[in-house]
């Protein structure tokens, strides 16, 4: 697949937006938090159902959040979080992160959150969300390592569920072990003031059951399904068999799932 033509491997279906609301500023940007102050502009990249950027514009107020996504309907359940919220600082666009429709030096900070491992040339956004801060500024991503991903117990068909996303994901033009190339992928872009962390989310006790259950809905029903299907990847007779993995994984009760995630705060 020709580079900056990959799709998002996921796509909206509700088992995908499960998690997606879930997402926080608090438990998917920590590493962030810091860096920002009241005042700020910040455009936040992939933007998904608004939770992170509801957040982040509560952080920065009066300073304004630019939140963008590539389809309409999604940005209008992000302004539907922020309207909910009360917040008005906040506005919402198609964006094709390759090639932002922003000037030069627009903002101060430039956050994306699991966006790279989606897009067909990471570097190359990665120099558009360059170019829009202005110096001074912050570029700021994480992405999770799909092939770090690591749970207990062993149950059978969960290496094989890893094997597939990794295929399918590829196939379509992404990269789902991001969070250990996201370092290389900035020095190329030409950031040389990089720090680089890593942090993840663990699902066990309670949660166990929400994230087994939205994987195997995720595997069965949403666009990563039709995508393995018909991309030759798997037979839907397999998908059901995963989807089964997962429920079996979850009612464990001693379930664990750990999904790490590469960081970078790059200085403009």
């Amino acid at each position: 697949m020709p580079k900056e033509t990959a799709t998002y491997t996921h796509g909206h279906h509700e088992s995908v937006l499960r998690s997606h609301r879930w997402r926080t500023a608090a438990n998917s940007a920590a590493y962030l938090i810091g860096r920002l102050a009241p005042g700020q502009r910040v455009l936040d990249v992939g933007c998904g159902p608004g939770t992170i950027t509801a957040d982040l514009a509560a952080l920065v107020a009066p300073g304004r959040v630019t939140a963008v996504d590539t389809g309409r309907e999604i940005l209008d359940q992000a302004a539907g979080v922020a309207a909910e919220r009360g917040l008005g600082n906040v506005e919402f666009a198609t964006a094709d992160v390759h090639a932002l429709d922003f000037a030069d030096d627009s903002f101060d900070v430039v956050h994306a959150h699991q966006v790279l491992q989606h897009v067909g040339d990471p570097v190359q956004a990665l120099r558009e969300m360059r170019r829009v801060c202005r110096p001074g500024g912050i570029v700021a991503v994480r992405d999770s390592d799909y092939a770090a991903m690591a749970w207990y117990p062993d149950v059978a068909g969960m290496t094989e569920w890893q094997e597939l996303y990794g295929r399918v994901a590829r196939a379509n033009g992404g990269e789902p072990d991001a969070g250990r190339r996201l370092l290389s992928w900035a020095r190329q872009a030409g950031f040389t003031r990089i720090t680089p962390t890593a942090g993840a989310w663990c699902f066990a006790g309670e949660d166990r059951a929400w994230w087994s259950g939205l994987w195997a809905d995720r595997t069965t029903a949403s666009v990563y399904a039709k995508l393995a299907v018909d991309g030759g990847h798997a037979r839907p007779e397999q998908l059901t068999a995963i989807a089964g993995a997962w429920r079996a994984w979850g009612e464990e009760p001693d379930a664990w799932f750990l999904v790490p995630h590469g960081e970078l705060i790059c200085q403009v």
